[in-house]
């Protein structure tokens, strides 16, 4: 199905060898530039999210008045959402744009590069996974792909801490379990692929990190504003509930 993705990265990925003569370096110069090209989607779904978390108490608000009607809380939510041009949807998108390439770019590591791909005098065969490296060299031998492949753990959990600021003690209580839960994942899925792979992610966790300390914190603190600003200026919507008129008992002479 996304053949023609594959063959294209497979493509990029060589002519980026051939300039910088060696494959580690170039995953992660084509790593940087498919997360510099999805900048702008991902700057979408900052702002996407921030407007959201002006308007939940709104939407919260509908929903707990028409609780007891859910055809008509779900019309005056659309009608919110029109009114205040925010799609719902505008989060999630930019992530499943993304998906395609990331996928390609997983396969392309995985099952694309030579069995000689090499990264400087880090790593002598990026195909061998840190369990091959481990069984191959032993554990002192293999301490330099355990040590990306903590860093793959590390920087996946990071940036969920980073997301973990909102919400009541019990919720932030939750989600650092889910989030360790969801590190050490990523470490047992490292543990059985290509290093090359991991390199890959531990680039791409990498910049977002960066990211989300330098611009994402930035974007979304401005698109906060801006949207509260907004809506405080908003012409007040008068929700009118009419009721019918019960016809008067006519009187019998």
């Amino acid at each position: 199905m996304w053949d023609w993705i594959i063959n294209i990265i497979a493509q990029i990925l060589t002519w980026i060898q051939m300039l910088v003569g060696d494959w580690g370096l170039s995953i992660i110069v084509l790593t940087f530039l498919i997360r510099l090209a999805l900048t702008p989607l991902q700057a979408k779904s900052i702002r996407s999210t921030a407007k959201m978390q002006v308007l939940q108490p709104k939407l919260l608000e509908i929903q707990e008045r028409y609780s007891d009607d859910p055809q008509r809380m779900n019309e005056e939510m659309q009608k919110f959402y029109s009114e205040n041009k925010f799609n719902p949807l505008g989060g999630c998108l930019p992530v499943v744009i993304q998906m395609p390439v990331f996928f390609s770019l997983f396969t392309v590591l995985r099952d694309r590069l030579p069995e000689e791909a090499h990264f400087y005098g880090i790593f002598d065969q990026l195909s061998m996974s840190p369990q091959g490296a481990v069984a191959s060299f032993g554990w002192g031998g293999a301490w330099v792909y355990l040590l990306f492949l903590l860093a793959f753990g590390i920087l996946t959990l990071v940036p969920m801490l980073f997301n973990q600021q909102s919400g009541n003690e019990s919720q932030q209580g939750q989600m650092k379990v889910m989030s360790a839960v969801m590190a050490l994942m990523m470490i047992w899925f490292g543990w059985s692929v290509p290093i090359g792979v991991v390199l890959y992610y531990v680039t791409s966790s990498a910049w977002g990190v960066v990211q989300q300390v330098f611009i994402t914190r930035k974007v979304m603190d401005k698109a906060k504003a801006e949207e509260a600003e907004r809506l405080k200026n908003a012409p007040v919507q008068v929700d009118v509930v009419r009721k019918e008129r019960k016809q008067r008992p006519r009187k019998q002479g």
